[in-house]
């Protein structure tokens, strides 16, 4: 943490861990204020995403900590950045991951913009990460120290300009050590569950959300034999590897699809075990399941991204680091084998299941993150050769 006494402008979201970081700025001695950002707008008074509440709790926050706090509006630059985005995504048949993209366009491009045009030198949020400017004069990304709660996975879109203006002081400590403080200090919010779900659109049944912006397309559902074993309501509505809500829970492997998993020697093949999304072919409308966890087209050790963003501006150097496919997960080993500014291939030792296009892969070098990019296909779900793309 600088030590040179600032004007930092912090993101209050409600929640504790964004709370806990205007107490500690401003317990180091900056000049710290408030903002609480609005950035949906639909239904706002319902159960799922009561931003008011959040206000509220925001308000109270800075009233304890005695710092100024302002209320902003993001709505509209949130539905077209970031929503508009997410369901291109979906309708396409891949699983975006908003937070990613909501913190690239709007927490350090809209609200950092904001900030700095209020005299801001720094901003700050409550993340799970760290920076640290390396000897080269460049900054880095790092994993929080909390590795249960690290958040660098959804960061690691941001650049050189926009790490140099940033500060994660919870990054530096443990869920459980924020919690203490907060209770400490007598913050309000000091017990306040923590938020999950969509990024800003908050935790509902997703499907019926979904449906209002994505028309059904109800469609069969194949198993690896190609026998139809349900009908799906439309693919935008699963993704690679869910087992939940595909309504054909009991039914058995019978004839070749059975001899397959037994000669694989599969645990329990031929009993009931638990479908899973394979694959979706948008073309035929077909939503393709196989039974049992480690089947092989849950499985790919090699992997194409696109889109890539990398932290130092430029591709990381050819060879051995980790990486992983989605937030939680363990980091992989694996091998960078090719890379330039707009793409990537890895290959991995183990096979990674569920790969999913649209996800972010993500790289690491120890508890540096490098950057990465989303995926577009792996060699589960495409055995062809997919990397002319990635020479293009």
């Amino acid at each position: 943490m600088a030590s040179k006494k600032m004007r930092v402008v912090v993101g209050l979201s409600g929640g504790v861990d964004s709370a806990v970081t205007a107490h500690l700025l401003k317990q180091q001695g900056h000049e710290v204020v408030g903002i609480f950002m609005k950035n949906w707008e639909d239904d706002d008074d319902s159960d799922y995403c009561a931003s008011n509440i959040d206000f509220v709790d925001a308000a109270a926050v800075a009233d304890v900590l005695g710092i100024e706090i302002e209320h902003i509006n993001f709505a509209a630059d949130y539905k077209d950045r970031v929503f508009a985005e997410f369901l291109r995504e979906y309708q396409a048949g891949r699983t975006p991951n908003p937070d990613i993209l909501c913190n690239a366009e709007i927490k350090f491009k809209a609200f950092l913009d904001h900030a700095l045009r209020l005299g801001a030198e720094k901003i700050a949020t409550g993340h799970y990460a760290r920076v640290r400017q390396a000897p080269t004069g460049l900054w880095e990304l790092l994993k929080g120290l909390d590795a249960g709660k690290d958040q660098s996975y959804f960061l690691h879109r941001l650049n050189q300009a926009q790490l140099s203006k940033t500060l994660f002081p919870v990054g530096e400590l443990h869920k459980t050590e924020v919690r203490r403080i907060a209770g400490e200090i007598g913050l309000p919010n000091a017990k306040k569950k923590d938020s999950t779900g969509i990024c800003f659109i908050g935790e509902r049944p997703f499907r019926d959300f979904l449906n209002r912006y994505i028309a059904k397309a109800p469609g069969p559902i194949k198993s690896d034999s190609g026998r139809v074993i349900g009908e799906h309501v439309g693919l935008s509505f699963y993704t690679l590897g869910q087992r939940q809500g595909l309504g054909i829970g009991g039914v058995k492997a019978k004839g070749a699809q059975l001899k397959a998993l037994q000669a694989q020697g599969m645990r329990g093949a031929g009993e009931h075990e638990p479908w899973f999304v394979a694959r979706k072919d948008l073309a035929h409308n077909t939503l393709w399941v196989v039974q049992g966890h480690d089947h092989p087209w849950l499985l790919s050790n090699r992997l194409l991204a696109q889109d890539c963003s990398w932290v130092a501006g430029v591709a990381p150097h050819l060879g051995t680091m980790a990486a992983k496919t989605r937030y939680r997960q363990a980091d992989a080993p694996c091998e960078l084998l090719a890379s330039s500014d707009a793409a990537c291939e890895l290959h991995f030792g183990q096979a990674q299941w569920a790969v999913t296009p649209g996800q972010s892969a993500v790289l690491y070098d120890g508890e540096v993150c490098l950057g990465g990019g989303v995926i577009h296909a792996c060699n589960a779900l495409t055995p062809e050769a997919f990397l002319p793309a990635l020479h293009a």
